[in-house]
């Protein structure tokens, strides 16, 4: 009897019956792939006839217990995953292939193996490459033990043998399970052998990182299907000729995910940037028009982040529209809004936004700051060096008020800045710090006026 198979997306991780030359969920063409149907339970007589005698507890009689977490000896990475990691959880640390996921997990052994024994699993290198690269990193302990094995059922066994308290798995892409028939990297090798782990990581408590490396869109290559199988997932996000790195947390079940973390790649490995708003502000250029500063929040911190906007003339019938680090359907409002309330003919001309140092920028706070930037570049004013603007702006031309603008205030100030913009409702309930001015506005037209006039 032929054997039943089953189609996957392995840009999104959609099951299919039959193969289509593109996805019906995520879009993405010739991403089908063919692989053995996993096998069902017997039928339910069977079913029921084997089933164990399991039973119920009352949520109000268990008890919590204590939750175990531990530091990894990087700062940062503990702030992402929520105060350290926690014990018997699984981590999943995706990014792109030498974006310096393998070097973060090999640095963090250096700490680890001073209190845990360590498993490093590697799929890609050999234990000679392994120490070569321990030894570029100053990474020596006596209780870590790296292992070179695309087996899982090896790596298992190893595991069971060495008793180690973290393991990390390098890559998921690598192993395979001998009792698939599909090769290694696929939709239905990944998925089982992460939930493998999952189940060694949750009977064992064993703490498990697995690094997953991601495709072309930035997901996680192989099945999308993998996030809700972890506890945490983890992105490693920059450009590989950048030295600065950032991680963030996609989904944490311990902790928020709105937290991130910075690093500085470096020739001895990965170093913490402690102090990420003067990283991002760094060779920013002073009376240059179209770029203004804004303070936004990443988990409890806030973070200073440079916008920037050019606007040239363009006799096109649809002006291109291009944002990186920026929202574009944010960006194209905040251009609608200028053309409305702020008769500034925007869609005369092309507009191109960044945001300096990769991050990206998705709160509404940062609206204020990305509209002082158009109109500069716009009018062909400068803005001050230092100056910084926080508000959101609706629809109406109105300056909105935002959250833990006290926070962001007292960032502001410590960097050197010496006025912000900050909206009207709030301007008068706030006690700046010595030193800074506040400029209170109720609308984008009280901007301009400044903008325009000098007056900033």
């Amino acid at each position: 009897m032929k054997a039943k198979t089953l189609f996957y997306c392995t840009e999104c991780g959609n099951e299919s019956p039959k193969w289509a030359g593109r996805c019906s969920v995520c879009g993405a063409w010739n991403s089908i792939v063919e692989q053995p149907e996993e096998k069902k339970a017997a039928g339910k007589g069977r079913l029921l006839a084997n089933v164990r005698t399991v039973k119920a507890e009352s949520i109000t009689d268990l008890s919590s217990g204590e939750e175990i977490r531990f530091s990894t000896g990087m700062g940062e990475l503990d702030r992402v995953l929520g105060g350290g990691a926690v014990k018997g959880s699984l981590v999943l640390v995706g990014g792109a292939p030498g974006i310096g996921k393998s070097t973060l997990m090999l640095q963090i052994c250096k700490k680890l193996g001073e209190q845990f024994r360590v498993l490093y699993v590697s799929g890609e290198e050999s234990v000679h490459q392994l120490k070569l690269r321990a030894k570029r990193l100053h990474v020596e302990s006596k209780n870590l033990y790296v292992l070179s094995e695309t087996n899982l059922g090896d790596v298992l066994e190893c595991v069971n043998e060495e008793q180690p308290e973290v393991l990390i798995v390098d890559s998921i892409q690598t192993l395979y399970n001998e009792e698939l028939n599909s090769p290694a990297g696929s939709v239905g090798q990944v998925k089982d052998c992460t939930m493998k782990l999952m189940q060694l990581a949750k009977e064992g408590s064993i703490t498990v990182f697995v690094i997953g490396h991601v495709n072309k869109d930035g997901f996680i290559a192989g099945p999308k299907v993998l996030e809700h199988m972890v506890d945490c997932v983890l992105y490693f996000e920059g450009e590989q000729h950048m030295a600065y790195r950032i991680l963030r947390a996609a989904k944490n079940r311990f902790g928020a995910t709105n937290e991130i973390g910075v690093f500085e790649m470096l020739d001895c490995g990965l170093r913490e940037v402690e102090n990420p708003s003067e990283m991002l502000l760094s060779g920013r250029p002073e009376d240059a028009p179209g770029s203004c500063v804004t303070c936004v929040m990443e988990g409890a911190r806030p973070v200073l982040a440079e916008v920037q906007a050019l606007l040239a003339p363009t006799n096109a019938n649809y002006p291109r529209r291009t944002c990186n680090g920026l929202d574009s359907n944010r960006a194209s409002m905040l251009l609608a809004v200028l053309e409305k309330r702020g008769r500034l003919r925007m869609s005369q001309c092309d507009a191109f936004f960044n945001i300096i140092g990769g991050l990206t920028l998705d709160e509404p706070a940062a609206d204020l700051a990305t509209l002082v930037a158009i109109a500069s570049s716009y009018l062909d004013k400068p803005v001050p060096a230092k100056l910084a603007a926080i508000g959101e702006v609706g629809l109406s031309g109105e300056v909105r008020s935002v959250s833990h603008v006290p926070q962001r205030l007292s960032e502001v100030h410590r960097l050197g800045f010496d006025k912000c913009i900050v909206p009207a409702q709030q301007g008068d309930m706030l006690r700046a710090p010595d030193g800074l001015q506040l400029i209170p506005v109720k609308n984008i037209g009280q901007v301009l006026q400044l903008l325009a006039h000098d007056r900033l």
